[in-house]
């Protein structure tokens, strides 16, 4: 096989990066959010806003300032761990899969609906406006703030599981 030359390389590199950049504006950015992509590209993690980490270690989780982000670039399909407060208490969706709902208010001022699915979870008990949790799902942009979900197992094992945590206590 004949070894392409440099300028080759270079122009196969450019149009390479071209096609990536193509495919991460028509996919709103999820692709750059592949770690495999990002390792391509050479950054680090550091320098995503989406967590990757499934430790069960409840001190770790990401600053708020991820999911207001996400909400500038309406970006999507971002697992997150944070920690907030809640903000309101909703009634459960009781259509299809059942979801205890609630709002989380962000420093930001940005209120963001988890939907916890209590078909595949236990409920968070007793859950009050004022509660600190930590919360880790699958953020889905939408011009209210957004929603958290997957905040449970997958029955599955096809899409990365996530918990709601209060007061020690992990809801998964």
């Amino acid at each position: 096989m004949k070894q392409l030359s440099k300028t080759h390389r270079r122009i196969l590199l450019v149009l390479i990066l071209g096609a990536v950049w193509l495919v991460n504006e028509y996919n709103e950015g999820r692709l750059l959010q592949n770690p495999t992509v990002r390792s391509m590209l050479g950054e680090t993690s550091e320098s995503v806003s989406s967590s990757t980490n499934s430790s069960a270690v409840s001190g770790s989780y990401e600053p708020q300032s991820v999911i207001d982000q996400a909400f500038r670039k309406q970006r999507s399909d971002l697992i997150v761990t944070i920690e907030a407060a809640v903000l309101k208490v909703l009634p459960d969706d009781n259509q299809g899969s059942r979801h205890q709902r609630f709002l989380l208010k962000l420093e930001s001022g940005l209120s963001v609906l988890v939907a916890h699915n209590i078909d595949l979870a236990p409920r968070v008990d007793r859950l009050a406006k004022g509660d600190t949790i930590r919360i880790k799902g699958e953020y889905e942009w939408n011009e209210k703030g957004g929603v958290i979900h997957w905040t449970h197992h997958d029955p599955a094992g096809r899409h990365e599981g996530g918990w709601i945590e209060r007061n020690g206590q992990r809801f998964e």
